[in-house]
């Protein structure tokens, strides 16, 4: 059966019109709250079941949370759209079916039998959309993936949409890889990620803006405002972000190389940075972060990062020093004092740091580090040996200068 529906443009924020045929095996959508992406993504099951040769499962981790949210949504687009005589609803089934054949199904993620069943009646399933994702597990993401078989002569879709809650969480490890905080989106053949505000939504009212930028909670702001990735609990370091320096690599030249030794269990880990004192900002260009590595192979690989100048090494293996200046490393021992690690850790945290997205072994590592606790669980001011390596890296690196800043460590009213 062919269908000629046409559907203007302007119902559609403007900055989602891109993306209505984005063909990517995985694509994120994620952003603030009222964002619209949501709405969007429920406009392009109407128009691609129209369009034919596309069936969706849409889902959520909870299904009786479905009915409410996205099929609902779907239902009162099909209406505002005046085509309901184009689409039949079951909604005890939840499954509204295109006179064309093409289907949308709904399902939660708890209900594992009802999602074996979940055939479509014309073709395959093509798209799966899993609405709130961060209400999900790995396990079940990797499940559905599996549900996608059969022959289509659609690309095979699996999209994800949420507001994003904290940096630990697996979404963030699994896919932010590469993220550029600086930017929009990220597109490679296999992903899509679109990030998205408030502020790309041209539907809301006057009220609903003002309720998200009044938000006074760094966290519910970070989050719910601005879209952004949170940072709760005991982290260590919040002050970074990640932004694209290939351009200001090229136009650096005070580096700074800060190596931190390890071998089996530990990797070995160099950093590539320089400072801007003025501003208070270091910047993070490059990372080697192996394990395994004897040190002539280590100064094989550190000689084309550091181009020849020094590089500044954890003091407590003078033995490796030695070996690295043997193989011709300019390698320097890092000045330690009392106190040097919580010392050069707050010297950071006066620093905004921003990072490439190529080191994703550091900002992994800036996700992870914490304070320990003590016996009652509360935060001492002691970090965990874990999840440093890069980071120790970074404070070899600027040893000089931080231990010559003036840092009250006895002001800040703990003990290291």
């Amino acid at each position: 059966m062919s269908l000629t529906v046409k559907i203007s443009p302007g119902v559609h924020n403007t900055v989602y019109l891109p993306y209505l045929t984005a063909e990517q095996r995985t694509q994120v959508f994620f952003g603030g709250a009222s964002s619209g992406k949501s709405v969007f993504l429920a406009q392009r099951c109407v128009v691609d079941l129209l369009n034919g040769g596309r069936n969706y499962l849409v889902c959520r981790a909870v299904g009786r949370t479905i009915r409410r949210s996205v099929f609902n949504e779907i239902i009162k687009i099909i209406g505002g759209w005046g085509l309901s005589e184009l689409f039949t609803v079951n909604k005890s089934e939840m499954i509204i079916t295109c006179s064309n054949g093409y289907q949308i199904m709904f399902a939660g993620l708890d209900d594992v039998e009802k999602l074996k069943s979940m055939i479509p009646a014309r073709g395959v399933i093509t798209d799966i959309w899993v609405e709130e994702a961060t209400e999900t597990d790995r396990d079940s993401l990797k499940q559905l993936y599996k549900r996608q078989r059969g022959q289509s002569d659609k690309p095979k879709r699996m999209t994800l949409s949420f507001n994003p809650i904290l940096r630990t969480h697996w979404l963030y490890g699994e896919y932010f890889g590469g993220w550029d905080d600086s930017k929009r989106t990220l597109e490679r053949d296999d992903l899509l990620i679109m990030h998205s505000t408030y502020r790309d939504n041209a539907f809301l009212t006057p009220q609903d803006r003002a309720d998200l930028e009044n938000e006074k909670d760094p966290y519910f702001r970070a989050v719910y405002t601005e879209g952004k990735w949170g940072v709760l609990g005991d982290v260590i370091f919040t002050n970074w972000r990640t932004e694209d320096l290939s351009e200001r690599r090229a136009h650096t030249e005070n580096m700074r190389y800060g190596l931190d030794f390890g071998f089996a269990s530990d990797p070995a880990a160099l950093v590539v940075t320089s400072r801007d004192a003025a501003r208070k900002t270091i910047y993070i260009y490059d990372e080697l972060y192996e394990r395994g590595l004897t040190n002539d192979v280590l100064a094989e690989m550190l000689k084309p990062l550091i181009m020849g100048d020094y590089i500044y090494c954890d003091s407590a293996e003078p033995k490796s020093i030695a070996e690295l200046s043997n193989f011709g490393i300019a390698a320097l021992s890092a000045e330690k004092g009392p106190d040097s690690v919580v010392h050069g850790i707050q010297w950071l945290q006066q620093h905004e740091l921003v990072i490439d997205p190529r080191c994703v072994n550091t900002i992994t590592e800036l996700h992870q580090y914490q304070w320990m606790k003590d016996k009652d669980g509360n935060s001492i001011r002691k970090p965990v040996d874990r999840n440093n390596h890069s980071i120790d890296a970074l404070r070899y690196a600027y040893s000089g200068e931080s231990s010559e800043s003036e840092v009250d460590i006895a002001g800040w009213g703990w003990n290291a």
